[in-house]
């Protein structure tokens, strides 16, 4: 408790209420610890500072001395709220992904992306093969099945040209085409012909 604060440190940001992922919880705070670079001591200071609500009583409740170090302390909390753990993912959850109804194709890349990173996968096939399966029916769709990409790699940038080209496109289709000024009429020169009987016939006497 005398421990004394690093001078970079800045606040935290990740508060644990009691019904959050506890393993979620500890990642996001040595997420935030990385900068301050503290001892042990310092960690499992600021750890306690990011209990709310009914999670303090879990750390008033241990005993005296109970707390010798962070990953000591980091077990506790892990067991104490275990049952807020969420369930392990399989890659074969990567097929449950669709790309939802107004969800731009780069948002959709990014959301699977995300997942890709959660699951810790290597399989490229399977990714690639999610991928497709979870796309909207759309030009781009339709270019995988003409040329099928062989890794998910492949799959990014083919979609960032893909992007890029639909905003040329766009750009270009929002322009205003500019008309043709017209100059000033120029008289026709009269024909020869037209001149002839144009002329006013003598007067009778």
């Amino acid at each position: 408790m005398d421990v004394v604060i690093p001078a970079t440190f800045v606040g935290l940001k990740a508060n644990f209420t009691g019904v959050e992922d506890p393993k979620a919880h500890l990642t996001a705070f040595h997420t935030q610890m990385m900068l301050t670079r503290g001892s042990n001591a310092v960690h499992c200071n600021l750890f306690m500072s990011t209990l709310t609500g009914t999670t303090l009583n879990f750390f008033i409740s241990l005993p005296d001395g109970h707390v010798t170090s962070f990953p000591q302390f980091s077990t506790s909390f892990m067991e104490q709220y275990i049952a807020n753990r969420a369930p392990p993912p399989v890659s074969y959850d990567l097929f449950e992904i669709r790309q939802y109804q107004g969800e731009s194709l780069k948002e959709y890349l990014n959301r699977f992306g995300a997942h890709v990173v959660r699951l810790h996968t290597k399989d490229g096939d399977m990714m690639v093969h999610a991928f497709r399966k979870g796309i909207m029916p759309r030009p781009f769709s339709e270019s995988l099945v003409r040329s099928r990409a062989k890794t998910f790699s492949e799959i990014k940038r083919r979609v960032v040209a893909h992007i890029v080209a639909e905003g040329e496109l766009t750009e270009k289709s929002d322009n205003v085409v500019p008309t043709r000024p017209q100059g000033p009429s120029r008289p026709q020169p009269m024909r020869v012909h037209e001149a002839t009987t144009n002329k006013k016939a003598p007067t009778k006497q």
